[in-house]
């Protein structure tokens, strides 16, 4: 069924607000989904890509798009507005949006407090978690929120290898801290360090990651269960991955790279029941800015041996698919969080490479799955 898509999806109480606050606020992906809901709000453009539009999602009681209140943190100075600015000129935004939306990039943008740990940054880790949480309470608080989602948009960085927690980490507790929610759309730890496992468990907060799929490993969870489900014998998979902007610099660092691609690797092993020979290459090509060339190399047998090859070539510009997943995401687990559950949301497996607990890796499971999810939430109403 191809869903289509509405406006205004869910019926929340008269008056009530959700926070978004996003750590990497001032980022492709963040500024990308605060243009892109002010300008879906306000009709200047459709909700392509996003099912908490769609039609399956009208009862579920989702915060509406007008009702999102954004703020976060970075460790970026450059103002929203110019960073739409610069997206434009990229290719990312369409003309004339950054101007059309200026007063809500300008609101979201008072709303950004600094990050860190910056260079010469002497706080240890509890102070770092105090202030972060101080931050996002207050913004609740301030605004009169019902509830705030902190949702982790920020550059990928390496596997933890030493003591202490990296910064994704201290955000992630910050966000337990101040009791918010929270999703991890990045391949970066957060809440998965075995320091905070207690502390998520007693949070009684619902929490969903790791990793968002948006390109080269969303193709993967739909083609993988076509061998599998047509007795073909996968003998190799590779691809490589040509991307700039900032991600092709983050990536750049092969730990970084490492930790990236552990989920894209993920989504085979769990589907064909075992990693196939080949690896994802990442390379950094600043010249190719927001946009991403996704190439795989798929090696596999038919009936008698045969052996044959598929070939696929995924282009397009990762903010704009990612945008839309993350104001799912914010919207679903909001609602969740209204409903009164908690830990690991597996039903949102559809959005994320590395997805929590046991959930499914086939594309259509965990779209089942998701609609099922949506039918819960919206049972009480």
């Amino acid at each position: 069924m191809t869903p289509t898509t509405h406006t205004g999806a869910g019926t929340h109480g008269a008056g009530t607000r959700t926070g978004v606050w996003f750590i990497g606020a001032r980022g492709s992906v963040a500024t990308t989904a605060v243009a892109g809901c002010a300008a879906t709000t306000a009709g200047l453009h459709p909700p392509t890509g996003m099912m908490t539009e769609t039609d399956a999602f009208t009862t579920v009681g989702l915060p509406p798009l007008a009702s999102l209140v954004f703020g976060g943190h970075d460790t970026a100075a450059c103002p929203l507005p110019k960073r739409a600015e610069a997206l434009t000129a990229a290719g990312v935004l369409p003309h004339g949006l950054a101007t059309a939306v200026a007063a809500e990039l300008t609101a979201a943008d008072t709303e950004i407090r600094p990050g860190g740990p910056a260079p010469g940054d002497t706080r240890d880790e509890q102070e770092l978690i105090t202030s972060f949480a101080a931050d996002m309470t207050d913004f609740r608080q301030r605004l009169a929120l019902d509830r705030v989602i902190v949702v982790n948009v920020a550059s990928t960085e390496p596997a933890p290898g030493g003591a202490g927690l990296p910064p994704s980490s201290l955000y992630a507790a910050a966000a337990l801290r101040a009791g918010c929610p929270y999703i991890n759309f990045t391949p970066s730890t957060g809440l998965r360090h075995p320091a905070l496992t207690d502390t998520v468990e007693a949070s009684g907060l619902p929490h969903a990651g790791r990793d968002g799929k948006t390109g080269q490993t969303l193709l993967r969870s739909v083609l993988a269960p076509m061998f599998l489900q047509r007795a073909l014998t996968v003998r190799a998979w590779s691809g490589t991955n040509l991307l700039g902007g900032g991600d092709g610099a983050a990536l750049a660092d092969p730990a970084a790279a490492a930790a990236k691609n552990a989920g894209k690797e993920r989504v085979l092993a769990d589907i064909l029941g075992r990693a196939p020979e080949g690896e994802v290459h990442i390379d950094d090509v600043p010249a190719l800015g927001e946009w991403k060339t996704a190439w795989d190399h798929i090696a596999f047998d038919g009936f008698l041996g045969s052996r044959m090859t598929l070939q696929t070539t995924w282009q397009g510009c990762d903010s704009a698919l990612a945008a839309p997943l993350v104001l799912d995401l914010a919207r679903l687990t909001a609602r969740a969080h209204e409903r009164g559950l908690s830990g690991p949301l597996e039903d949102l497996a559809f959005y994320f490479k590395d997805p929590e607990g046991e959930a499914p890796a086939a594309l259509a499971e965990q779209y089942a799955r998701l609609l099922a999810f949506g039918s819960r939430l919206g049972e009480a109403r």
